[in-house]
């Protein structure tokens, strides 16, 4: 059975993260759901792009995913951050010791649901002083530890994105879907 990824959308979301990593999950063979912080409408991300997510994610809250993925945009990151029901989520998944993956703003979600703590993480500099008093904070451009990958900005998004596939799949599988997007 393909592993299954759960993508929080939030209004203000970075829309190149969320759609690179759904685009190269995809191409792995992971099974995806987009699931919207305010329900199965179309969510106005970063820069006015409209996505529409596959469910709302009050509907998802207590399935399992093998992977939580989180992206950033300063202002649906801070959506996520002040959302009950993504601690919810997050706590959950992180207790089962599912993958979490945040990039961007998104790992000051992480912090204000308490998840990762003193973990080795990364993020957009515009917030990394937010972060550096709670995690193990890295310039790197993908950060791994254990069950946690976070990455910089959009710029990084692929590499992000073939990180959690080679968490859920396999490098072999990297190295299959690498040369069509010409990274």
């Amino acid at each position: 059975m393909a592993p299954k990824a759960l993508i929080v959308l939030a209004p203000g979301s970075e829309e190149m993260e969320v759609v690179i990593a759904a685009a190269v999950l995809v191409r792995a063979g992971v099974s995806v759901t987009v699931a919207g912080l305010e329900g199965q409408v179309v969510h106005k991300c970063r820069v006015h792009v409209m996505i529409a997510p596959d469910v709302s994610l009050e509907s998802v809250k207590d399935k399992a995913f093998d992977a939580l993925i989180l992206p950033g945009g300063l202002t649906g990151s801070e959506r996520l951050a002040a959302s009950p029901l993504v601690a919810h989520i997050l706590r959950r998944h992180e207790a089962s010791g599912a993958l979490i993956a945040a990039i961007c703003a998104a790992p000051t979600a992480l912090k204000a649901h308490g998840v990762g703590l003193k973990k080795r993480i990364t993020s957009h500099p515009f917030v990394a002083d937010q972060l550096r008093e709670h995690y193990s904070y890295s310039e790197d451009r993908v950060v791994i530890d254990g069950q946690l990958i976070t990455s910089r900005a959009p710029g990084t998004a692929f590499e992000w994105a073939l990180a959690i596939v080679e968490n859920l799949v396999g490098k072999e599988k990297v190295e299959e879907i690498r040369p069509p997007l010409f990274l």
